[in-house]
C-alpha cells in the first residue's frame, strides 16, 4: 500500500471527512514520526510497531566491481521493530 492508497481508504472508511483534511491528517502523522526520529527519539505505536534509530559504525568496505577497499563513514538508519500484536496477526495467531 502506498500513501495515496492510504489516504483514499481512510477517506472512503470516513465519509465525513474531506479527502484533502485525510491526506494532511496522514502527511501530520508521517512528518511527526520523521522529525521525532531526526532528533533520535523513539516512535512506538502499541500493538503496530516501533521506529527507532541505530548508529552503523564506520567501517571499510569493498566495492563489488572492482574488489578495491573502500572507507564506509558511521551513519544512522532508521530500524522498526512489528509489535507483538501485528507479529502474531501476520503468523495467524490472532
Amino acid at each position: 500500500m502506498i500513501r495515496s492508497e492510504l489516504i483514499q481508504k481512510l477517506a472512503d472508511e470516513n465519509p465525513h471527512l474531506y479527502q484533502r483534511d485525510v491526506e494532511r491528517i496522514v502527511n501530520s502523522i508521517f512528518e511527526e514520526i520523521t522529525e521525532a526520529m531526526a532528533r533520535g527519539d523513539r516512535v512506538e505505536l502499541r500493538g503496530f510497531g516501533a521506529f527507532s534509530v541505530k548508529q552503523r559504525d564506520a567501517r571499510v568496505g569493498r566495492n563489488p566491481r572492482t574488489g578495491e577497499s573502500v572507507a564506509v563513514e558511521e551513519k544512522h538508519v532508521p530500524f522498526f521493530k512489528t509489535g507483538k500484536l501485528l507479529r502474531d496477526r501476520l503468523n495467524g495467531k490472532a
